[in-house]
């Protein structure tokens, strides 16, 4: 096992003016399951692919353990990695699949299949070994894949959206399976994905990148409740925060004919008449009076979950220009879709971003 260090490493393509990677600096500890996330072309995989040896590293250096590892072929670096398409030989049995990479390196065939079958059983493919992977599920596939990662005993596991392929009922209890196993592992782990609620539920840490620029590297819990920026905020979150643009004046911040509660040491940072947005999570919301203060929103649809439901509402009416807010409530009284309703956040949950730089102004 061993630590990871990215250290101002860029990658920009042959061609580009910009990189793909910019200056990322990132250390990963021991141990640790690190999430890259972010949306299409942020710059994610080719992180992943920097790390493993796939891709060429501009300026900068990468270290895995205190070797610069930068300039290695793939084969020396101790790594293994996890495809989308797990990228098994369709004309060998699971176990020749799973003990490939081991016969490469000239291991003895006893202490080849000793590893295999202990890796099995660890993944529950103890029956499947002398299938071909055309019998096996798209989830059979997946484990076979992180089998074969396993026998080799690496420093670093490499993960590039592995679970993108299967559908939705399998990816949640496939991510919980991931997690667990290299919790028992301890082996240090980067994984790669589109899914912020995979990238929440998983991760240690969850490193967020946008054009190639790493915006902010935390846990879940404080990406959730302490976003950097406007980016973060908006990314982060199922269903996403609400952000409104409004005013700041002496009481808190004007949006339309609601006044968002705020102190005043933080409408000082801004100052007076200063533009800013508003993030409000969708359960820091509650219905409130109709001649309180609040945010009034006609509901479009009520999304009806069980345990929770969600409103998605249009503020101040239909028209062209209506935003679109979400709120959790009740799921035992929704109220009917056209209905009008009033809004209000509740003070102590409040985000506050400079319009002007996106950054977070509140603390």
């Amino acid at each position: 096992m061993a630590t990871v260090t990215y250290d101002q490493a860029s990658r920009t393509y042959p061609g580009s003016d910009t990189a793909a990677v910019d200056k990322l600096q990132l250390e990963i500890a021991d141990g640790e399951f690190m999430v890259l996330v972010g949306p299409s072309g942020c710059g994610k995989s080719t992180s992943l692919r920097m790390l493993a040896g796939l891709e060429e590293i501009n300026e900068g250096a990468v270290r895995i353990g205190d070797r610069d590892v930068t300039h290695l072929p793939p084969k020396d670096r101790d790594i293994a990695m996890v495809f989308q398409n797990y990228a098994l030989y369709p004309h060998m049995s699971v176990a020749e699949n799973m003990g490939f990479a081991l016969k490469m390196q000239g291991i003895p065939k006893d202490q080849r299949l000793k590893k295999v079958r202990e890796a099995a059983q660890l993944l529950g493919l103890e029956e499947f070994l002398d299938r071909k992977p055309k019998a096996l599920s798209g989830g059979q596939r997946q484990r076979v894949a992180m089998g074969r990662a396993i026998v080799r005993e690496p420093k670093v596991f490499l993960m590039d959206e592995p679970l993108s392929n299967l559908d939705a009922k399998l990816r949640v209890s496939t991510r919980t399976q991931i997690a667990a196993l290299q919790r028992r592992l301890g082996i240090t782990t980067v994984y790669v994905t589109h899914d912020q609620t995979e990238a929440m539920t998983m991760g240690d840490r969850v490193a967020v990148l946008k054009d190639g620029v790493l915006q902010q590297n935390d846990t879940p819990l404080n990406l959730y409740d302490k976003p950097n920026n406007l980016f973060v905020a908006g990314f982060i979150g199922s269903p996403a925060m609400n952000l409104l643009e409004g005013k700041v004046t002496n009481t808190g911040i004007d949006v339309g004919a609601y006044t968002v509660p705020l102190e005043a040491s933080t409408r000082a940072k801004l100052g007076a008449d200063a533009a800013a947005t508003v993030g409000i999570r969708p359960e820091a919301f509650r219905i409130v009076g109709a001649e309180e203060n609040g945010l009034s929103v006609e509901v479009a649809v009520v999304e009806e979950l069980g345990a929770d439901a969600f409103l998605y509402g249009l503020l101040n009416g239909g028209g062209e220009e209506a935003k679109e807010i979400i709120a959790r409530i009740d799921a035992r009284r929704p109220p009917e879709k056209g209905a009008k309703v009033k809004l209000a956040a509740d003070p102590d949950r409040i985000h506050l971003f400079s319009s002007a730089t996106g950054e977070r102004v509140s603390g």
